[in-house]
């Protein structure tokens, strides 16, 4: 493998409004092929929007969701990265010929689709069926795979998907700035962000404490070093629907550090070069080789009922 150089996005996406929203995609592509990037990555339903969908029904959800390969928005991606020479991650809402919905993300280079994945565990609406399976493929020579926002907080996905060959995990997110039980959780006043040129200090303060920034640094790190993988996190910045999201989409490498960010209130991308030799550097690549399924595999592998609740979901309804 040769260093690869690897861009991930933040930016204000329009609900529903997949021609606005593909061209940002094509401008900061755009911007990250001009400064080297082989690679740019964009955050969960960068295509169609995200968090609109809790209140679209079936009907509604089949209109804005598009077939894989086959839709106008891959044949658009394809477009976009034939033109500018670079591969693009994006996700969307998928349907199939039976009529029912994931939540995607995929994959494209200059010659189409190089893989799509479905979120393993999706709530923005009931309509939407679980994928069930990991995906792992090669971005020139790198073994790569993605989990979507609340599959990365599962951490059995990511050392699955390790354990599977990737050594880069793409982590496409709409997060943070919702409410929870954990402590200093909640909304950002939406009245912050309109009024983020005259006061960017409080705007800043709300989006790297604890309802942002803070709580990402709590698991983040760990997944990269855990696992001796780089963390491609992506996510928006500005209103998605009506809630503001705290973007800081970064790169880790696999000691857990961050080697690039996006720490503006604008649509921006950051770029850092994945190196070969910090895989086996990291303490991660050690530690796996040091581990003892037998004592734990059954464990692991026992029966278990699964239950996802989202608190800031419960609470709206």
């Amino acid at each position: 493998m040769e260093n690869l150089k690897i861009a991930t996005a933040q930016f204000e996406n329009k609900s529903g409004d997949k021609t606005y929203n593909l061209s940002v995609i094509k401008q900061l592509a755009a911007k990250a092929a001009s400064q080297g990037a082989q690679v740019v990555a964009f955050h969960e339903c960068s295509i169609t929007g995200y968090s609109f969908a809790r209140s679209l029904n079936k009907q509604q959800m089949l209109d804005v969701a598009e077939f894989i390969p086959d839709g106008p928005s891959i044949k658009k991606l394809t477009e976009i990265a034939a033109e500018l020479n670079i591969t693009i991650l994006a996700g969307l809402f998928e349907k199939d010929g039976d009529d029912r919905l994931y939540k995607a993300h995929v994959c494209v280079d200059k010659n189409g689709l190089v893989t799509k994945y479905r979120k393993l565990h999706p709530f923005i609406n009931p309509n939407l069926t679980p994928g069930d399976r990991y995906v792992i493929f090669t971005i020139h020579g790198w073994k790569c795979s993605i989990l979507i926002c609340y599959d990365n907080n599962i951490i059995e996905n990511v050392r699955a998907v390790k354990l599977l060959g990737a050594d880069i995990v793409f982590m496409p997110h709409v997060t943070m700035c919702t409410p929870s039980t954990r402590p200093g959780a909640g909304f950002v006043d939406p009245e912050l962000w309109d009024n983020r040129e005259a006061d960017p200090t409080t705007l800043r303060q709300e989006f790297d404490g604890l309802k942002g920034r803070s709580w990402l640094m709590k698991w983040l790190p760990a997944r990269a070093y855990d696992n001796a993988i780089y963390a491609v996190f992506a996510n928006p910045i500005g209103m998605d629907d009506d809630q503001l999201k705290n973007g800081c989409s970064m790169i880790l490498d696999p000691f857990g550090d961050i080697i690039a960010e996006c720490r503006s209130f604008d649509d921006e991308i950051a770029i850092a070069t994945a190196t070969p030799d910090k895989l086996t550097d990291a303490g991660g690549y050690r530690y796996i080789k040091a581990r003892r399924p037998d004592l734990y595999g059954d464990i692991i592998a026992q029966p278990h009922q699964p239950e996802q609740k989202v608190v800031w979901m419960d609470e709206q309804e």
